[in-house]
């Protein structure tokens, strides 16, 4: 019997478009996504560099854009947190223990929040026993020391635990720890639509 839901965050909750940032870095003279930008991204996810360290590198690879022009680029694959997933999860609340465990970094929650503003993130947060965010915690999926982590500092039973993510390397990581999966197909599937999957009762 599932207990507690640990939820990825991008393409669960909030709607993204890789796409749109991958063509603002074009429009900046990023013809493509590589190596060197891999390793700033990853380096950036884990909270191992500095914002400043990030932004600079990845200027180095434009045309000489500005700063400003960057972190629109960046920003332009968050989309909307439609209203019915935060009600969704406020009812789950009540019932499960849920705890939020996203690859993601600063500048991406930073825009999420004043996207949102105070009363929508804040309810959305308090969903949550607890919120691990890659850069904060200095590891990320689909790594088995981070569910590990999770799983420890929680007292949580894998066998006991729900896993939703929207990619399969991620879902298939946490399936060889022993936790259930759902491996939630972004543009068929939603997360309010849980209960119809049959994954929990």
């Amino acid at each position: 019997m599932i207990n507690a839901i640990i939820f990825d965050f991008g393409d669960v909750f909030i709607n993204l478009d890789k796409q749109a940032t991958m063509d603002g870095l074009k429009n900046l003279g990023i013809s493509h996504w590589n190596e060197d930008l891999d390793q700033l991204n990853l380096q950036y996810e884990l909270g191992s560099i500095s914002e400043e360290d990030f932004l600079f590198g990845i200027q180095k690879h434009t045309n000489n854009a500005s700063i400003e022009d960057i972190l629109q680029a960046w920003n332009a694959i968050l989309l909307d947190f439609p209203l019915y997933r935060l009600e969704f999860l406020q009812m789950l609340s009540k019932k499960y223990r849920l705890f939020l465990l996203s690859n993601t970094d600063a500048i991406h929650i930073d825009t999420f929040e004043q996207k949102t503003g105070t009363t929508f993130y804040s309810d959305f947060y308090q969903c949550f026993e607890k919120v691990y965010f890659s850069f904060e915690i200095g590891m990320r999926k689909p790594n088995l020391e981070t569910y590990n982590f999770v799983l420890d500092q929680n007292a949580l039973q894998a066998k006991h635990t729900l896993f939703i993510d929207d990619k399969k390397e991620n879902t298939d990581a946490a399936l060889a720890l022993g936790l259930q999966v759902w491996n939630l197909q972004v543009g068929e599937e939603d997360v309010v639509d849980l209960f119809e999957k049959k994954i929990i009762q």
